[in-house]
């Protein structure tokens, strides 16, 4: 095997810590090409599509790549800003608020970075720098509060992919989930708070969650838990009563079961039940993308208004506001415990070089 990354080491560079906060991913442009390019990584990920790989490469290849770049790219494009994806937008913000509270506390000596396991910039390209920054403790944080096969568990397959082809991988920390985190559940219910200050509260808030076929839940995915885990939580700090608020799961496609209910459906029915008035905040997505501004605010907004809802309100995602910030800051500051902080753990200059000297008489060439 052939390795990649740095292929020298100085014995005397500072050791740092990392941090890398990763996303599931977004195309370059709201264009076909670049959504052929993404949906092809995406859809050929065997997380995501647990379905055996011959026939599924002649489905993808040739059916799929093929009819829905066109379609999914006309979806983008009415999302898309003139600073690129929602979720790029966002996620850059997310990554300049926690340098900004590292800097706030002098833990210059901590890097932090952001990759996409999707499209650009990826985990390997992010993991190289930090190896050219002598990262040697690194602390992995996907933005997905609830931890599924398909996500958590789709980041962590690729930074093994990327430490297969290291010589020298870090120290690695991972957190999977942090769906009944106290600060997550707090900006939740805080953002909830604040749009009700603005708007009228609906009859109901329905939290809707990113789907998942129904048979990755009989084979011991957690997600489905930890979804009504947070919501749950949600609505107990916002004090409200069983009959205020529903979980629903969005974003299904195929022909198969997915986790019910159904958020389309269920908006649906609604009016017909006698709610004309209805908030949707979605709490498994970290930032605002196509999923939240165009299927929801967008695609189910139309689907309950025509069936006779008179208000809809879609509750925007964390995305990078100050309660956000510290909650991912203080999760890092969690799991970072035990791995030293502070600079006094560094060596002087002097006990570097010490350090060089007694390595190179030993045959090291730097």
């Amino acid at each position: 095997m052939k390795y990649i990354g740095k292929s020298d080491y100085d014995h005397a560079a500072t050791q740092k810590l990392g941090v890398l906060i990763t996303n599931l991913g977004t195309p370059d442009a709201a264009t076909p090409t670049a959504l052929r390019k993404y949906l092809g990584e995406f859809l050929w990920d065997p997380r995501v599509v647990e379905f055996p790989r011959p026939l599924w490469w002649l489905v993808l290849n040739l059916v799929i790549l093929r009819v829905r770049p066109k379609s999914s790219a006309a979806t983008y494009a009415k999302i898309w800003t003139e600073n690129g994806s929602p979720l790029m937008v966002h996620t850059k913000a997310q990554l300049a608020g926690l340098k900004n509270k590292l800097n706030q506390h002098q833990l210059d000596h901590i890097e932090i970075d952001f990759a996409m396991r999707y499209g650009s910039p990826s985990i390997e390209s992010a993991l190289l720098n930090m190896q050219n920054k002598n990262i040697t403790r690194l602390l992995v944080l996907p933005l997905y509060p609830q931890y599924s096969g398909s996500t958590s568990g789709s980041t962590f397959d690729a930074l093994a992919n990327v430490f297969k082809k290291l010589r020298w991988m870090p120290e690695l920390r991972f957190v999977n989930q942090y769906a009944d985190d106290t600060r997550y559940i707090d900006a939740c219910a805080n953002r909830i708070k604040k749009h009700w200050a603005s708007q009228q509260q609906g009859q109901v808030l329905l939290f809707s969650f990113h789907g998942l076929p129904k048979r990755y839940l009989t084979a011991g995915d957690p997600y489905h838990c930890q979804c009504y885990k947070t919501a749950r939580l949600i609505a107990q700090k916002l004090e409200l009563e069983d009959k205020q608020w529903r979980l629903t799961f969005q974003s299904r496609f195929g022909r198969e079961e997915w986790l019910q209910p159904y958020t389309d459906k269920t908006l649906e029915a609604m009016p017909k039940e006698g709610i004309k008035s209805v908030d949707v905040f979605c709490p498994g997505f970290s930032a605002d993308c196509v999923e939240t501004l165009e299927e929801i605010d967008m695609l189910n907004r139309d689907i309950f208004m025509q069936a006779g809802g008179e208000s809809f309100n879609y509750i925007p995602a964390l995305n990078a506001i100050d309660e956000h910030i510290e909650a991912l800051y203080q999760l890092i500051l969690k799991n970072l415990q035990g791995w030293q902080l502070d600079k006094q753990a560094e060596l002087t200059l002097q006990e570097k070089q010490l350090q060089k000297q007694l390595a190179m008489r030993l045959g090291a060439s730097q």
